[in-house]
């Protein structure tokens, strides 16, 4: 049995978030010692190993508890975590062609800027009127 504190340790996970995970049902209440301290074993250990490596690859909680649905139940189809899976590259992607489009506009404006003063600087003119940049790099929910 692993306290909090050693569970943290042992998945590079903050305590409060282990505690939040706890709230919020992804992971089981903790057992109790008798002194009131939480106490974990080894299936919850690779419960929140599997929650960090999915947060690390951008999965939201609510995909992650799905996941976790899904792994509690091995002998199903893996149909549905493909499917979560799917979605989750395709938010990857999308951020890769944002970010793409956010470099050149950067690039862009500080190639153009003449190192002069502001009221001539076009990284602030730039920044100051969208409608100059080459792409549209907003945020789909920012539309």
């Amino acid at each position: 049995m692993l306290t909090i504190g050693k569970l943290g340790s042992a998945t590079g996970v903050k305590v409060p978030t282990i505690r939040y995970y706890e709230q919020i049902g992804l992971l089981p209440e903790a057992e109790r010692s008798d002194g009131n301290q939480r106490l974990y074993n080894q299936k919850t250990l690779e419960r929140l190993a599997f929650i960090r490596h999915a947060r690390e690859l951008g999965f939201s909680l609510e995909a992650i508890r799905d996941l976790l649905s899904l792994s509690d139940r091995p002998d199903q189809s893996c149909a549905g975590a493909d499917t979560i899976a799917r979605a989750q590259l395709a938010e990857v992607n999308s951020r890769i062609s944002r970010l793409s489009s956010l470099k050149v506009e950067l690039e862009r404006m500080v190639a153009q800027c003449a190192g002069g003063c502001i009221a001539d600087c076009r990284v602030i003119e730039v920044l100051s009127d969208h409608s100059l940049c080459i792409s549209d790099h907003s945020h789909p929910a920012d539309k």
